[in-house]
């Protein structure tokens, strides 16, 4: 069966061809920036389900099957998705990107975005489509219950302390043998620097690029900024947090030490597009105030409860 429109049509053989090469022509963009080396760029994996809203889409996959999923992407393919949690992130980066471009022409030590996916091959077109969309070339990211207006111009990141930047060294005292002892710790360790946690090589990445910024005078108007969040206390163990950053040649722009308390409203103020922490706690924290979360499967924190520790003892960070 010949297709519709196209039976007694001059060139008929060729058009099929032809429209298709056209379609694809124009899923890139005109004027792509070059992509950096690897081993020269700050590689960032963001999940399709991260980047765009595929709530709808999920639900059809999982009430009618693969084959309706299919289906309904083919038919909408043209529509691009809605942003999902971490759109604003990755707008962030590429903002950052831009301005790097500018300021140093040659250089290739920028964010280079991945966009992983298992979707189904037929869902790479929408997907195509809706990156060319937004003009963005794209881990697992906890969507906030509710929306909070982040910046378009300035990258902001935040970082939770034990068992994010620095080792859960300090937890594990505070799991074992409580508060009081992990003040006495910390203190007697003061000068000693805190191993190096599972984000701390990311912080290392954003400082690099930050100084970029700073050596042409733009300290003040840098487009990245990056936050220490922890639940540590300034008086009692914030020195130790903040002597091993420095020890690293590493710095945040702000500490917030919250002495234990929520970490979610301190959040809703400082609006950052991301925010590390080891404890699912926080991230459900994060995530009712309206921001991005993604929550650092590493340290004691992620250990099974014993049935005799069903009381949490308040942690440290």
């Amino acid at each position: 069966m010949e297709p519709p429109g196209t039976a007694g049509a001059p060139g008929a053989a060729e058009r099929p061809w032809e429209e298709a090469k056209a379609f694809y022509d124009n899923l890139a963009p005109k004027k792509k920036p070059k992509s950096p080396k690897p081993e020269n760029a700050i590689t960032i994996a963001v999940s399709s389900r991260a980047l765009f809203r595929m709530e709808e889409e999920q639900k059809i996959y999982t009430e009618q099957g693969v084959e309706a999923y299919v289906k309904y992407q083919l038919d909408h393919e043209n529509e691009p998705f809605l942003p999902g949690a971490a759109f604003p992130f990755v707008k962030a980066l590429e903002a950052v990107n831009t301005q790097l471009r500018q300021l140093y022409p040659d250089s290739e030590e920028l964010f280079d975005i991945v966009l992983m996916t298992n979707n189904h091959a037929q869902v790479g077109v929408r997907l195509i489509n809706s990156i060319n969309h937004y003009g963005i070339a794209a881990a697992t990211i906890f969507s906030p219950s509710r929306d909070l207006e982040v910046s378009d111009n300035q990258l902001r990141v935040a970082f939770d302390g034990d068992a994010v930047l620095f080792s859960d060294e300090s937890e594990q005292i505070v799991k074992a043998h409580g508060l009081d002892m992990f003040f006495e710790h910390e203190k007697a360790h003061e000068n000693k620097p805190l191993a190096q946690g599972p984000l701390k090589g990311f912080l290392e990445a954003l400082g690099k690029l930050q100084k970029k910024f700073y050596s042409k005078g733009l300290r003040l108007e840098c487009p990245i900024r990056t936050y220490l969040v922890t639940a540590r206390s300034a008086a009692s163990s914030g020195a130790r947090a903040l002597k091993t950053l420095r020890s690293w040649g590493l710095e945040t722009d702000e500490a917030l030490f919250l002495a234990g308390a929520p970490k979610g409203p301190l959040l809703k103020k400082i609006r950052p597009h991301i925010f590390f922490d080891d404890q699912m706690f926080h991230v459900e924290g994060a995530k009712e105030m309206g921001t991005v979360a993604a929550h650092v499967p590493y340290g004691i924190a992620q250990k099974p409860r014993r049935p005799a520790q069903e009381k949490q003892t308040p942690n440290s960070k």
